[in-house]
């Protein structure tokens, strides 16, 4: 092409597409670049489409050739499309770079609104920290910029949460190590050693008093194992729970108030998390050394990939790194 017909095609191209193409190439999937992109699979065909008809008369194709022709339960790249792909990964980041170097980000002045989802039942653990290291990143911790900025901790679904990650409804999320995804980065956030929540008095418990026993499992989701029982049931161990509730000051209360009637209930959860409810409870509980060797309680920050340059969303995770 000469540079009078690269004016002419840039100047109908809508840069757009290269994005949709970019995320089709890279998925092998219009349902997943899709996904990524919040667009419907319809819209992502229909520009793709787009993309091959002002691309093609420029290329020397005839129009008809797809980019990406179906393969089983996927897609693949056409030869046009493995000759496209490498220039159009490197103009898209050359654009980025470029946008990135003409307004540094600068959180005093950028940053308005911070949203984590996390489970309900770490939220005590978790967010009072959070608020102390955002608040003394930002110019120095004084109270008048803190106030600027709002931070929103939502409940985290599971099910949504990588594609919410993806539309930018939250910039991270806080969740228990997940299966291995392409499309998820993650970063350790806090490892928390196991530990009984036992009414005060109680004994020390072995391993056949806790198969016996009468357990709370807390957890925000109507069925289903809660986290600690993953590695129970790893350990060939499965427990007998009496009651389910969504969080562990609840339980704490519960095993407090049974323990005083003799009921005897006993909570698993993390140490450092239960820490202050136990300190708080004015002697009414106690914590207990588990009689089996569980590895830790593990939970990740998770951004989703397209995130991983952002400099806001790079910012926000340097926060609130350990």
């Amino acid at each position: 092409m000469n540079d009078i017909h690269d004016i002419r095609l840039l100047s109908r191209l809508d840069l757009n597409l290269l994005r949709v193409f970019d995320a089709v190439y890279r998925a092998r999937s219009l349902t997943r670049a899709a996904d990524e992109l919040a667009l419907s699979q319809s819209a992502v065909s229909h520009a793709l489409a787009r993309l091959r008809d002002q691309l093609g008369p420029h290329l020397g194709t005839g129009g008809d050739e797809p980019l990406f022709p179906r393969d089983g339960r996927g897609v693949a790249p056409s030869a046009l499309a493995r000759r496209l792909a490498p220039r159009v990964r490197e103009a898209l980041a050359a654009l980025g770079r470029a946008l990135a170097d003409a307004r540094d980000f600068q959180p005093d002045r950028d940053l308005r609104q911070v949203i984590i989802a996390m489970p309900e039942a770490v939220e005590p653990a978790l967010l009072p920290g959070m608020v102390a290291r955002l608040r003394q990143h930002l110019s120095g911790g004084t109270a008048h910029r803190m106030d600027s900025v709002r931070l929103a901790s939502v409940r985290l679904e599971r099910a949504t949460m990588k594609a919410d990650l993806a539309r930018g409804r939250m910039d991270l999320a806080v969740d228990v190590a997940l299966p291995s995804d392409p499309d998820l980065c993650h970063l350790p956030l806090l490892s928390d050693d196991y530990c009984l929540v036992a009414a005060a008095g109680h004994g020390p418990v072995d391993l056949d008093g806790y198969r016996a026993a009468a357990h709370i499992a807390v957890s925000s989701r109507r069925s289903g194992p809660a986290v600690e029982d993953y590695a129970l049931l790893r350990l060939g161990i499965q427990r007998r729970i009496a009651l389910r509730c969504q969080r562990y000051e609840t339980a704490c209360h519960v095993v407090a108030e049974t323990g005083l009637k003799g009921g005897g209930m006993l909570l698993t959860m993390g140490r450092h998390h239960s820490q202050p409810l136990v300190d708080g409870s004015r002697g009414a509980l106690v914590t207990l050394p588990l009689p089996l060797d569980m590895p830790p309680l593990a939970f990740n920050l998770y951004w989703h990939r397209a995130s991983d340059d952002d400099p806001a969303n790079r910012w926000l995770r340097d926060v609130f790194r350990p």
